[in-house]
């Protein structure tokens, strides 16, 4: 969650697409020459370097620049759980169902209460920025699942032969990814920002902004990712996953804090909504099976 203002700090210097290509930079190397490759296709790991990396960050961070505060950006970017619902739905068959229905109308009723409100904590661009980002999440969410299915399979087939079970190195994949990352990312920032800007850019960069960008690459995407899969992968899903509700919780307190974003009645309104909508989708089940067993 702190990363939001992270990165809105870096971006007051870096051109926001140099930074996010700088940031995949530091993911990507060193480590993709000590860590092996993940034994998925490379369509996996394009489709998710792509779309987690070009698609949600590069997005994200353009539209931090004046478009939406990172406060209300850290809260909008968590509609991705609707959205990994929405193309499972269409893409795999999943059935809807009605607590996910009226999760969904509360977290829309809080968009809708963001939008209403025109002070500058979000533009219509900003948001649909950040919509977009989202949805690129979920677009990954699901590469990431098939790579993992993908890799069980893998592994119970080598079983039945007697050979050694493959692992999905969930640090091997984020690094591996970065592979498809970094190039889109260079040539968008070359394309839209210039050289002129970027190299305006690195040099006006102070040892605190590397240090930004070391925090988005070593803290987030490597550790933040690593330690997200070692808990899930060690512990049932239902008690790691609704620690993610945390992230905007921990992203408007850091804005409030470090950049003085306001917090009004409106935007803890829509934070309540958008966060109640996405407890309801996640507890839901768990509080449901625990009211059954009582």
């Amino acid at each position: 969650g702190s990363n939001f203002v992270v990165m809105k700090l870096a971006i007051a210097v870096l051109p926001p697409l140099c930074l996010a290509t700088l940031r995949f930079l530091m993911v990507l190397l060193p480590a993709v020459l000590i860590l092996p490759k993940p034994p998925v296709p490379w369509r996996d790991l394009a489709g998710y370097g792509l779309l987690i990396g070009a698609g949600q960050f590069g997005l994200l961070y353009v539209a931090l620049m004046g478009h939406i505060t990172p406060g209300l950006a850290s809260l909008v970017i968590q509609m991705q759980v609707f959205f990994t619902i929405g193309l499972s739905i269409f893409f795999t068959g999943e059935r809807v169902r009605a607590f996910q229905l009226l999760a969904l109308a509360m977290a829309c009723t809080g968009l809708g209460v963001i939008a209403w409100h025109t002070d500058g904590s979000a533009t219509p661009l900003g948001l649909m920025l950040v919509l977009t980002a989202s949805l690129a999440w979920a677009g990954g969410n699901l590469v990431g699942k098939r790579s993992a299915t993908r890799v069980q399979g893998l592994r119970e087939a080598n079983r039945a032969q007697g050979l050694p079970p493959p692992k999905l190195n969930n640090l091997a994949y984020v690094v591996w990814s970065s592979l498809f990352t970094v190039p889109p990312l260079a040539v968008l920032s070359l394309w839209f920002e210039g050289p002129a800007a970027i190299e305006a850019g690195i040099r006006a960069a102070d040892a605190g902004i590397w240090l930004a960008v070391a925090w988005q690459a070593v803290a987030n995407s490597l550790f933040g990712y690593a330690a997200w899969g070692w808990l899930l992968a060690r512990h049932p899903a239902a008690s790691v996953v609704p620690l993610a509700l945390l992230v905007p919780v921990f992203g408007m307190g850091a804005s409030a804090w470090w950049l003085g974003e306001s917090l009004p009645g409106w935007k803890l309104l829509a934070a309540a909504l958008v966060l109640g909508g996405l407890a309801l989708n996640v507890l839901w089940p768990r509080l449901r099976s625990a009211m059954s067993l009582a």
